[in-house]
């Protein structure tokens, strides 16, 4: 029969009783959203120097048009998924890097401050932040880019 692997957060979620959190007290019990883990993700990874993007080829387009829309909201959250259990959380970002920037570097710094963003905005015990890498921007991209989107015209 073959293993079923199950996630770390529902893995810890045997140990859940053994791990404080100021989340879940005497006089009552708080919820976080996963948007809101996510949203807190999202801005502590862009904050890092060396992150030029974040999310799929697809996900980015779709923000590229999203913010040519007058009274849109960037989406700070793209490139993030979140599992979230009652007092911890696992988070995972897809990220483009900027070229000439040491993707380990990066990674570290992402890994950081995504925990003492998300630690001590929610009081959530994160347990890990997987970072998948999906492209490397290089100087120039943005020009070509931005020049051939001028040119295309919309009736």
């Amino acid at each position: 029969m073959p293993e079923v692997k199950q996630s770390t957060v529902s893995q810890q979620s045997t140990t859940d009783d053994s791990v404080r959190s100021p989340l879940v007290t005497d006089m009552g019990n708080t919820t976080i959203a996963e948007n809101v883990v996510a949203k807190l993700s999202g801005i502590a990874a862009r904050e890092v120097p060396g992150v030029y993007s974040m999310g799929t080829a697809a996900r980015r387009a779709f923000d590229t048009l999203t913010d040519r829309i007058p009274g849109s909201q960037t989406n700070v959250s793209g490139g993030v998924s979140v599992e979230k259990g009652e007092k911890q959380t696992a988070i995972d970002l897809t990220i483009v890097v900027e070229y000439g920037t040491s993707i380990v570097d990066v990674a570290e710094a992402i890994r950081r401050n995504v925990i003492r963003a998300v630690e001590q905005g929610t009081g959530l015990q994160v347990v890990e932040v997987n970072i998948e890498v999906t492209d490397v921007h290089l100087p120039g991209d943005e020009d070509d880019q931005q020049s051939s989107n001028d040119t295309v015209e919309l009736n």
